[in-house]
């Protein structure tokens, strides 16, 4: 195990795509993994596999809370408050994270149950159109952003108090954790994340949505004709209903002002379309913009020549627990840069 591993065993709780993907990774490296899946079929096909899984939740907490593991929870948001409250009768001192795509509903459940001191959110941006163990895959997280809260940390300091260890040490987890799966740890604090990712991840569920209405109203010639660029925009449109659901209704405050902002756009860009000289120069000219302004960050720098893939993200190295090293997490976040720790 190197230094920049996660030092405790992993518990993921929640074995879907992401949770799933999660542990075939960290199995994968031979790091001490374990997970729950409320399928039993979906264990058994688990265990099958070679993993280490089981449907009995009180069982796999109690077996976290006995091997000082950090647990992973990777539900959807409806289940978060069950998993929480059976973490604190079965695992009251784990370290806990979380890959929900919201943060502050979770943060609040967490806050309303007194658990703050060993929360550290968590987010990768990474995932397909599919759900379940069975389409669950390795290396799904590869160069993926993975937003971590750090909203604790900031609170504590600004009230002039000292940051637990604990909190400190289970931070420091989740980063390793990232870095073994090659994610990037991207810091950020809750509020920040909800109100980006309205923009850049629950926005287009629901243009998702609509383009694909408005493609199958057209009928079965329209259907017929459906190639690259339709089915580009509306693969995710092919996510289960209720996954789309919770994760757009959970954020519907971020994702309301960010879909006002689109609605002017769309009114803008058909009230030129119905003028007598139709026009979206405009338009083009601010999205093949913003799409090369977005290209530029997220993405890996084209001009490498290196077979290994260099990020866009500027990083920023810290010790946590060290010198004014929540300062440099907010530098770390305003900047849209990530993080490795040492």
């Amino acid at each position: 195990m190197s230094s920049q591993d996660v030092q405790r065993p992993i518990c993921i709780i929640g074995l879907g795509l992401i949770g799933g993907s999660l542990l075939r990774d960290l199995a994968g490296y031979n790091h001490h993994v374990f997970g729950y899946n409320h399928s039993t079929s979906g264990a058994r096909t688990a265990v099958k596999q070679g993993f280490d899984v089981t449907d009995d939740l009180p069982a796999i907490l109690t077996r976290a809370e006995t091997e000082n593991a950090l647990i992973v929870i990777a539900v959807p948001m409806t289940a978060v408050g069950e998993v929480l409250d059976a973490i604190q009768e079965h695992a009251p001192s784990c370290g806990i994270t979380d890959v929900v795509s919201v943060k502050k509903a979770v943060r609040q459940q967490v806050l309303e149950r007194g658990m703050e001191s060993r929360y550290v959110g968590g987010h990768p941006m990474a995932g397909t159109s599919q759900s379940g163990w069975d389409n669950s895959q390795k290396d799904l997280f590869r160069r993926a952003a993975w937003g971590i809260t750090y909203d604790y940390a900031a609170e504590c300091e600004a009230r002039g108090e000292k940051i637990p260890k604990q909190w400190i040490e289970t931070f420091t987890e989740v980063v390793r954790m990232t870095q073994m799966v090659h994610a990037e740890a991207v810091p950020i604090r809750v509020a920040n994340h909800d109100a980006a990712v309205a923009r850049i991840s629950h926005l287009p569920h629901v243009f998702a949505e609509i383009l694909a209405v408005v493609g199958d109203n057209g009928g079965i010639l329209a259907q017929s004709l459906s190639a690259g660029s339709f089915k580009d925009a509306t693969r995710v449109a092919g996510t289960h209903p209720e996954l789309v659901q919770q994760m757009c209704e959970t954020n519907a405050p971020a994702l309301v002002e960010a879909l006002d902002e689109a609605m002017d756009l769309l009114r803008d860009a058909r009230e030129k379309l119905d003028s007598p000289e139709p026009s979206i120069a405009e338009l083009t000219d601010a999205g093949y913009r913003a799409r090369t302004r977005i290209d530029a960050r997220s993405g890996a720098r084209k001009e490498s020549v290196s077979p290994i893939k260099i990020s866009s993200r500027p990083v920023l190295r810290l010790h946590p627990g060290g010198p004014k090293w929540v300062a440099q997490l907010r530098q770390s976040e305003s900047l849209g840069g990530r993080i490795e720790i040492f």
